[in-house]
């Protein structure tokens, strides 16, 4: 519940043009829309689980709730479209995220880089399981041992491909 009360709180703080602009993402796109609220709230417990003291700041668990939100959006759009209509959707959605409510130029970099390894490692294993058998499971795991060697971000230079990244 407590989610839930964060991200409305959030949406009433925008402004009418960022309302536009998100409607201009959702009102097309209305199951994937549900899809990515539910990720949210999804990507936000399971980080609260795992990571309760850094899910909410720039530390590791923020890398692993950004990269695990990512791949829950892949996983609840391909169950309806495909994953190309999926990653596509995703990568509009996460970006516009962090345009709606802005951080700190190192802090944006952090976040669109777990966005980015968070969808990149969905689609590595999209080949070897049908998408719609793809379970939440499948990721945790994999993202928690990523988040065991996530580096440190330092500059907006940094260039850890395939790594997540936190600030300290």
């Amino acid at each position: 519940m407590k989610n839930i009360q964060i991200i409305f709180n959030a949406l009433r703080s925008l402004s009418f043009t960022k309302i536009i602009k998100l409607l201009r993402l959702t009102l097309p796109h209305p199951l994937f829309s549900i899809m990515g609220f539910y990720a949210t709230l999804r990507s936000f417990t399971l980080a609260q689980k795992h990571f309760p003291k850094t899910h909410s700041n720039n530390g590791e668990g923020n890398a692993f709730r950004h990269s695990l939100w990512t791949c829950l959006i892949m996983m609840y759009c391909c169950k309806i479209s495909s994953p190309q209509k999926a990653l596509e959707y995703c990568k509009k959605m996460t970006d516009l995220h962090e345009e709606l409510f802005p951080n700190k130029p190192l802090e944006t970099k952090m976040d669109l880089h777990n966005n980015q390894v968070g969808m990149n490692y969905f689609m590595e294993l999209l080949p070897g399981v049908h998408r719609q058998f793809f379970e939440t499971s499948f990721f945790v795991k994999g993202l928690l041992d990523k988040t065991k060697t996530a580096k440190v971000l330092k500059s907006l230079d940094d260039d850890f491909k395939g790594e997540l990244v936190y600030l300290k």
